[in-house]
């Protein structure tokens, strides 16, 4: 029974990948983005003012960096995701999203003064490999020759703004209550996304765009989280963290079964060394050990 919060999150978090896809052309990426947000807020709104209000004494000295993993974790990461849904495949996202906890990682080793292991420096390579396969389409010569297609490219850096919003998640140590500090970055998230909201044009909300609003809104931005900061209580941020490594390939098979997407051979292999490069780095945890020069 403890497995079943990780995986229902991690569920969660796959079918919201193929959500981005599915809003394609039935709302704009700053409406979802923004509403996602609010619709949030408003309904945490009621039952977070009173715990705000009783740490209010912890969160003022910390709004600078509140607002920060605002930023990173929920505005830049998750419309990032929203415009390159455009422009790649939801099975292409969710390869280049499971990079996460190996970017966090590296993000680790050079802020938090984590040790470099022999599995980062290997995982980091075969993930790597798996990466450009992946966005090359199996051809790494036209990679070479065209570079990045864009929607992967955008998928890269929010992989890349949230493994940095981990990493100072984790640095900082702001001894807030979880459900106090996910409010309290929903609300930045909201006042960041206002004015692309805006100035940027607009489907409106309809039948056929509502559902996947709420998605995002109910089940990614509120059970999903929830759900995941119990397991991280529960089972402990290590073991939480190996049930990402799902992620891709659940990924994967939603978008088959809903989007009708083509898996390629290249899929299966850029996902397979990428998912092994990410379980070695957290595996093989041998220390890398430099030599040191000796003395005349």
């Amino acid at each position: 029974m403890q497995y079943a919060y990780p995986l229902l999150a991690i569920f969660i978090w796959a079918g919201n990948t193929v959500v981005n896809k599915l809003a394609v052309g039935s709302i704009f990426p700053s409406e979802i983005g923004f509403y996602r947000w609010l619709f949030a807020a408003l309904l945490f709104t009621p039952f977070m003012l009173k715990p705000v209000v009783a740490h209010w004494a912890r969160i003022r000295p910390n709004l600078g960096k509140i607002v920060i993993l605002g930023v990173l974790g929920m505005a830049v990461y998750q419309s990032l995701a929203y415009y390159a849904a455009a422009l790649t495949s939801a099975t292409n996202m969710g390869i280049i999203l499971s990079l996460m906890p190996l970017m966090a990682l590296t993000a680790a080793i050079i802020s938090l003064g984590q040790r470099l292991t022999f599995g980062a420096l290997t995982g980091a390579v075969l993930s790597f490999a798996g990466v450009a396969v992946v966005v090359s389409a199996g051809s790494l010569g036209t990679l070479l020759q065209h570079g990045v297609n864009l929607g992967d490219g955008m998928m890269l850096v929010a992989t890349l703004a949230y493994a940095v919003y981990s990493t100072l998640l984790k640095k900082w140590q702001l001894r807030l209550p979880p459900l106090v500090l996910l409010y309290l970055q929903i609300l930045v998230a909201v006042a960041v996304l206002l004015p692309l909201f805006v100035f940027s044009p607009k489907a409106g909300l309809g039948w056929a765009n509502v559902p996947l609003v709420l998605y995002a809104c109910m089940l990614a931005s509120m059970l999903a989280p929830l759900a995941w900061m119990h397991s991280v209580k529960t089972l402990g941020p290590s073991r939480t963290t190996l049930f990402f490594n799902l992620l891709p390939l659940i990924t994967a098979l939603i978008a088959a079964v809903v989007l009708k997407e083509q898996l390629a051979l290249y899929h299966l292999i850029g996902g397979l060394l990428t998912l092994g490069g990410v379980i070695l780095s957290e595996r093989w945890t041998t220390p890398v050990r430099l030599a040191t020069p000796r003395r005349p």
